[in-house]
């Protein structure tokens, strides 16, 4: 299971997966990945489905799930619903920034623009969390605003808001960091090898 997340991942996440593999601790980095495959499959509905009514059926889908996972007791047989329970029990997560991803999502179908704080920076506090716990949320903030922004094509915006994110990061545990590493990508379109080096000397440095 875990090997099939993580391919699929890879596949579809290439930059925050990279970030993953600076995670030592298996099963933290295992719970990361379903965090990130969870995203992953939300992120695919519309590319699957042609009519906004029948991705918004497929969200709402998700939205029901919600229920097994946080009760502890996921459709059986789902790879995604099933690692994603363990990683919320383990390490008692809340459920309220993955209503509001869910949420987003649908608001995307219909037109609305992107929540910055609902697509990036509630999963980047959830990566953190799963690292180092819930006293961190407020110091990754920024760096998910800019991690957001580059994916939403506003590559100058991240950029201006690179020195405010490092100030946060400063007191950010280094366990926490591959949560927020892949947002010293944002902006930087080169192959892979160099996407590894960047990201080892964030991680060196604790800076995006």
């Amino acid at each position: 299971m875990t090997v099939d997340l993580d391919s699929q991942v890879r596949a579809a996440d290439p930059d925050r997966w990279l970030s993953s593999r600076f995670v030592a601790n298996e099963q933290a980095r295992a719970d990361l990945i379903a965090l990130y495959a969870f995203e992953a499959e939300l992120l695919a509905i519309p590319t699957r489905v042609t009519q906004p009514m029948l991705a918004e059926m497929r969200y709402t889908w998700w939205s029901e799930q919600m229920e097994g996972v946080f009760a502890n007791t996921p459709r059986v047989g789902h790879p995604v619903l099933e690692a994603l329970t363990g990683a919320v029990a383990r390490r008692h997560l809340d459920r309220a920034p993955f209503d509001a991803l869910i949420e987003a999502h649908i608001g995307r179908m219909h037109g609305e623009p992107h929540d910055l704080d609902a697509f990036y920076v509630g999963p980047m506090q959830v990566a953190t969390r799963i690292l180092a716990g819930e006293e961190h949320d407020a110091l990754v903030v920024v760096p998910g605003r800019v991690w957001g922004l580059a994916q939403t094509g506003r590559t100058d915006e991240a950029r201006a808001l690179r020195a405010a994110a490092n100030a946060a990061l400063r007191t950010l545990p280094a366990a926490a960091f591959p949560a927020i590493a892949h947002a010293a990508l944002a902006g930087f379109e080169h192959p892979e090898p160099l996407k590894r080096l960047r990201l080892l000397w964030a991680v060196l440095r604790g800076r995006v």
